[in-house]
């Protein structure tokens, strides 16, 4: 496994933490202080932010889970993409989604950018 299919293992997981403090936690870990967030449908900017965005969506869609898609996360020169599925544990996926994340000079994620693949 690829360094950066541990960032993007540790990215899901914090989709998927519902405690807030925990969440926050990880947020602190993964993701650089000023990072950006932008797909079709959410554009933030900053930890806090990425908070709250997640927050939303998991009440959104309460009881789903983020996990990995097919096929291996694809990187290069501190960037990645992959595929990732929203669905019930051990389920078909009901959303698929693709992004692209950016690592700063620490190992954190400073930019993501998603696109929707498949939509319920």
């Amino acid at each position: 496994m690829s360094d950066f299919a541990n960032v993007v293992d540790r990215y899901l997981a914090v989709w998927n933490e519902t405690g807030a403090a925990e969440r926050r936690k990880l947020i602190d870990e993964v993701f650089a202080e000023d990072v950006r967030y932008v797909d079709p449908m959410a554009s933030v900017t900053g930890r806090e932010a990425m908070d709250g965005l997640i927050a939303a969506v998991q009440q959104q869609f309460a009881g789903l889970v983020f996990s990995r898609g097919e096929g291996a996360v694809d990187a290069h020169h501190g960037r990645g993409r992959f595929t990732w599925h929203l669905g019930p544990a051990g389920g078909e996926a009901l959303v698929v989604g693709f992004d692209v994340a950016e690592l700063n000079g620490e190992g954190r994620i400073a930019s993501v950018i998603g696109f929707l693949d498949r939509v319920p």
